[in-house]
Parts: C-alpha cells; sequence; structure tokens
C-alpha cells in the first residue's frame, strides 16, 4: 500500500507508527478508538504525514465526537501526575488494609 498525504484513506493495519502517548508501535484503527471509542486527541499530529487524518476525521466523525475529542481542555501534566499518585496511593493503602484483616 503506498501511503501519501495526498489520499483520505486511511492507512491499514500494516502500516503503524511510534506512539508518543503509549511509547511503541501503532496501528491507525488503535488510534480510532483509543479514547473510550473515540479517536486519541493526538491523531492529527501523529498521522498528518500518512494522508488526510483531518479530512478523513471531519467525514467520519459526528460534529459532538469531533468536539469531545479534539475541543474539551486537556488535564496538565501535572494535575494528571497528582492524580496517579493519588490513586496508586489509595491502593497501596487498600491493599495494606486487606492484609490486615
Amino acid at each position: 500500500m503506498n501511503i501519501t498525504t495526498e489520499t483520505i484513506t486511511p492507512p491499514g493495519d500494516d502500516i503503524y507508527i511510534r506512539c508518543p502517548k503509549l511509547g511503541h508501535q501503532i496501528f491507525f484503527s488503535y488510534c480510532m478508538h483509543e479514547n473510550a471509542k473515540l479517536p486519541c486527541f493526538k491523531i492529527l499530529d501523529c498521522w498528518h504525514s500518512c494522508f488526510q487524518v483531518e479530512k478523513y476525521l471531519r467525514e467520519t466523525l459526528t460534529q459532538k465526537e469531533w468536539e469531545t475529542t479534539f475541543t474539551k481542555p486537556l488535564k496538565s501534566k501535572i494535575l494528571t501526575l497528582v492524580e496517579l499518585i493519588e490513586q496508586a496511593k489509595k491502593v497501596k493503602n487498600e491493599r495494606r488494609v486487606e492484609r490486615e484483616t
């Protein structure tokens, strides 16, 4: 399959890129459903060099899906880290309580 930026057809699972979010190779089909069955918010950045991803998504997604995916405010990295730390502390405490009972 010849991938060019002139095509609107998304690549098949024989084409993959390195995902900056996950840190490993990923297919376009995964990116389309990564975010609770919606596309990953990074999909435009990651796939723009392979095909006309924005045009494809605008033709494929509803307006609400587009807005939910690309216009919602993103959490800052610090807020995300704080939430992950709090979640890990909660799990650790729950495990400690389970062992003590």
